[in-house]
Formats: structure tokens, sequence, C-alpha cells
């Protein structure tokens, strides 16, 4: 067989970063700090670029002047392994314990599941293991509601370190406990027929609101923690705004721009040429970074306003590809946006993305910690044991369309026994 060299040209769609392009995504990434920052600098390494006058935002400002600064002496790691170390535990537990608090974001709270902690330390340590230092020794650190998976979770953490008479105690685990709803009103109605006090209830429920929802913010080793978006609840309607006070705005110096134009137009220069280009990129970029911050911040907003509206309990499944879709995005661009980005809420400034949770069902909208109710809810009204199996067909004709293998998963994180040892 003969082998010849031929000549074949082929037509190829290839995607390239340009230096713009990349230098856009890298911004899109900043946190409202990093941004200030970098906006600072650029003022004084860009002669085109200028600041509007407006108040210097000082960031050694007091608490009492700037009411949604967050500083702190520590990092939120540092202060919880100080914790883990004086508690004198076996290595074993202190390799567990440390590994949970490096897997946790800044708010505290921890978003990987246990089976995935589990692989992370290579199947050392079992899965009950890691659950036991998680519950007897991560949640019993300062500051309190710190290794939270949901915000239920957060809740019951914080309520149980509280120095409450023991009828409120009751009240709110009954409240956290329950699983056949997250309606409020509803939940208060069944326990007044129950025989509770309507004030003990409003106690109880006004404690539940109370609790941070974002512990580990306290403690997150950052100059200051900065919300871009603010929202805020008026006759039961959502009113957001992106927080434009203490951010510099910025503008092209018009009268040196039309200057140095006509000078290049006689003596080309590349240097001055990259330097308007690089502050009209900055002044259109970074009003493009806040627009789109603004807009997913907006929408995640409306998706979750049951849970702003009074009810910590109520969190609907919401994901970065349902953003992307519904603003014309893609879910990268929805993922670089959430990177460090904070809101200032009724309930305290809080991380944007831990506003989205996950929909366990392809088919239908559920939360795994509904889905674990759910569960939950079946185990105990069954006559007889059913299986991981049975459970899953039983949800599958409510259209779930769920595998065994998910049932078993959230059967463990509930710590039910199989079907044979029930």
């Amino acid at each position: 067989m003969a082998i010849s060299l031929i000549k074949e040209f082929k037509q190829k769609q290839k995607v390239s970063l340009t230096p713009l392009l990349k230098k856009s995504i890298d911004l899109l990434q900043l946190s409202r700090y990093e941004l200030i920052q970098k906006i600072d600098n650029e003022i004084q390494t860009n002669p085109f670029v200028e600041k509007e006058d407006f108040e210097e935002f000082d960031f050694k400002t007091s608490a009492d002047e700037f009411n949604f600064e967050i500083s702190a002496s520590e990092s939120l790691r540092e202060r919880l392994i100080k914790q883990v170390d004086d508690l004198g535990l076996d290595t074993n537990k202190i390799a567990i314990a440390q590994i949970i608090i490096d897997s946790l974001d800044e708010s505290g709270q921890l978003h990987d599941d246990i089976d995935e902690l589990e692989s992370l330390m290579n199947f050392k340590f079992h899965f009950h293991e890691i659950e036991s230092v998680l519950k007897d020794i991560i949640h019993n650190l300062e500051p309190a509601g710190i290794g939270y998976r949901n915000f239920k979770e957060c809740i019951k953490i914080q309520i149980s370190k509280k120095k409450l008479p023991q009828k409120i105690r009751i009240i709110a685990d009954k409240i956290l406990l329950q699983n056949k709803s997250d309606d409020l009103e509803g939940i208060r109605s069944e326990l007044i027929l129950s025989g509770y006090k309507k004030s003990e209830i409003d106690k109880a429920i006004q404690e539940i609101k109370s609790c941070d929802l974002s512990p580990g913010l306290n403690y997150e080793k950052t100059n200051f923690v900065i919300p871009d978006i603010k929202i805020r609840l008026e006759n039961s309607k959502l009113l957001t705004d992106f927080v434009t006070d203490n951010f510099p705005k910025i503008n092209i110096d018009e009268d040196l721009l039309k200057k140095v134009s006509e000078e290049l137009k006689k003596t080309p220069n590349k240097q001055l040429t990259e330097k308007i280009q690089d502050a009209r990129w900055l002044v259109s970029s970074v009003k493009k970074r806040n627009d789109t911050v603004f807009k997913v911040g907006e929408l995640i907003c409306k998706k979750q306003i049951s849970f702003f509206g009074e009810n910590p309990l109520k969190i609907n499944p919401l994901s970065n590809k349902e953003l992307a879709e519904e603003l014309g995005l893609h879910p990268s661009t929805i993922s670089r946006i959430l990177r460090s980005k904070y809101i200032d809420t009724p309930k305290g400034v809080m991380l944007l993305k831990s506003l989205l949770v996950s929909s366990v069902s392809k088919t239908r909208s559920v939360t795994p910690l509904q889905l674990m109710q759910l569960i939950e809810n079946i185990v105990e009204e069954e006559k007889h044991p059913k299986s991981d199996n049975r459970i899953a067909i039983e949800l599958n004709k409510r259209g779930f369309n769920l595998a065994r293998r998910t049932i078993t998963k959230y059967r463990k994180k509930l710590n039910l026994p199989s079907s044979r040892n029930r």
C-alpha cells in the first residue's frame, strides 16, 4: 500500500480568549472590595480615568458610621482550628475536623456532602465517623451555627445554644423538626391546636427569625465584606437596590483625551493609545459588571421572596442553569458573578450564592432538605418497612423521577436504618 503526503484544508471553529475578554472575565469575579481597590489603582496609573467627586470611602471607618461592615482580627479557619486544638481530641478526630473546617465557605456553610468528604479523605474514615465529628464537634464550635448544611440546620444549632425557657425551646424544636409544611402560619395553627399558647409560639418563632444565617462572616479575614445589593420588604413587596454608596464613579477625562488625540495624529504613541483603550474598557466593564450583578441578584431575590418574607424555613430550589436561561447568560458567567458577592438583607449580610439550592429531581423542583422530609414522612407512616427501591417507586408515581441510589443517599443522611433493620 503506497503512502503519500497530501495537503488538506479544513475549517474549524475555535473559541479564543482575547486579552480584553480575559480581563472582563477576571473583573466579573472580583468582590466589591477588590473592584474598588482595582479602580483606585487604575486611577493612580491611568491619567485618562477620572473619578467624580464624592466623599472618600474610609475602609477604617467604624461600625456606627457604616452599618454593614464586617471586620475581623482572625480568619474563621484560624478561630475554629484553635478551638479544635483546645479540645484534646485523638488524631483521627482532629484530622477529620480539619478537613471539614477547610471545606467550609466564608459564611460557615458546608456545601459538600458527607460522602464527598469521605472521598476527599480517600475513604480513610467512614461516613458515620465524619458525620459524628461534624455534629458532635464542629456544630459545637463558636460562632454558633458553624458547619451547617442548610439554613434550617443553621437555625437549629443556634437555638440549641440559646438560653431559652424549656417550653420555648421545645416549641422551636417542633417548628424546625416538623416535615409536613414550611408555612409558618399553618405551623402556628397546628401548635395552638396542640395546646401551646400563642404568645409562647410567637416567642419561639421570633427566636428562630433572630438567628444569624451567615455566622462565619463575623470571622472572615477580609478588610471588609461589602454587599453589592441591598433588599428590603415594603408591604410584602420586595425592593432591590444596587448599593451605590461609597462606590467610585469613574469617567473618561474627555478634555485630556481630546488634547492627546490631536497629538497622536501627529505623533503615534503605542503606550498612550493602550492607556486610552484601557480607560474606555474599565469604564464600560465596571458598568456592565454592576448591571449584571444587580440583574442576577434581583432575580435570585424574586425567586426566594418566600424566604425573605419572614419565613426562614422556606427556600426554593434554584440553580445556575435556571438563572442563566432566564437572563440569557452562560452558566459559567453566573458562577463568576456569584463569587464573593454579598447581599444586605433583613436577615443580615449573606453570600449571594448561599441562596442557590439545587433540585435533586430533574422533573420537579425539590431541595435535598425537602426530599429528606418526604422520605422521613414515608418511613414514619409505613405499616411495613419499605425498601429504598419501594420509596423511589412511590415518589416517582408523584412525578419526582428519582433513582434508588438517591433515596439511599438521603436516607443515610437522616440516619435512618435500611428496611431490613427497621
